[in-house]
């Protein structure tokens, strides 16, 4: 199997070198039938092959692009160009005008082909970073608490009654909060004398909570 597979690359390797030897010809011969003596004859087939391999080469490593197979195709042409014409279809001892004015501005052309093959990759445009969510300061830098931490306003406001609730002095009555919402302020309070060392004020307490004034201080008086 190795024998086989050697002598089948040996035979494609074979094969390109004569159709490359012969196409290298053609184009020698039509560049020196259109007046480019020397060693200028030369280095037409050579410009060429190099524009179809670089443009060949484009397609192989960035993908299909408008650009490679166009520079493909003109090299292509070229080459397929010279091989019929020089098979008897033009009288290369008088060739027409049109053969000589492609020959001389061949030059031209290939080095333009060739400077935006190397200089014009296809740049992938890059993903633009997300930008981070904002977060809600407090007044005191502190993020606000979960909503679901923090009882409802109407809740707050119309208080469910609590099981027989104590009687306030009518001199100076105060509304009935729920343990609930006494164990979160307690929660809160804390909270303020751990970050900043000193009591919770009535104030901070009411914007914390979101409660009227009287409840806020009805509250304040349980954490007392």
């Amino acid at each position: 199997m190795a024998a086989r597979h050697g002598l089948r690359v040996d035979a494609v390797l074979v094969q390109a070198v004569i159709a490359g030897a012969l196409s290298f010809a053609h184009l020698h011969d039509l560049a020196a039938a259109a007046g480019q003596d020397g060693w200028k004859a030369w280095a037409y087939p050579v410009s060429v092959d190099l524009l179809l391999v670089a443009a060949w080469r484009r397609l192989r490593s960035e993908g299909p692009s408008r650009l490679a197979w166009c520079w493909f195709l003109i090299a292509l042409f070229a080459s397929l160009g010279a091989n019929v014409a020089t098979a008897g279809f033009l009288d290369l001892s008088d060739p027409p005008a049109l053969l000589r004015l492609g020959i001389a501005g061949w030059p031209a052309v290939a080095f333009l082909g060739g400077t935006l093959l190397a200089h014009s990759s296809a740049a992938k445009p890059e993903s633009e970073p997300v930008p981070p969510a904002p977060v809600a300061d407090t007044p005191d830098g502190d993020p606000r608490l979960p909503e679901a931490a923090v009882p409802e306003r109407d809740a707050v406001q119309d208080p469910a009654p609590v099981s027989d609730p104590t009687p306030a002095p009518v001199s100076t009555p105060a509304p009935p909060v729920p343990a609930v919402l006494v164990d979160h302020a307690r929660k809160v309070a804390d909270e303020y004398r751990a970050r900043t060392g000193a009591p919770i004020d009535t104030d901070t307490l009411r914007s914390r909570l979101g409660v009227p004034p009287h409840l806020a201080d009805a509250i304040a008086a349980h954490l007392a």
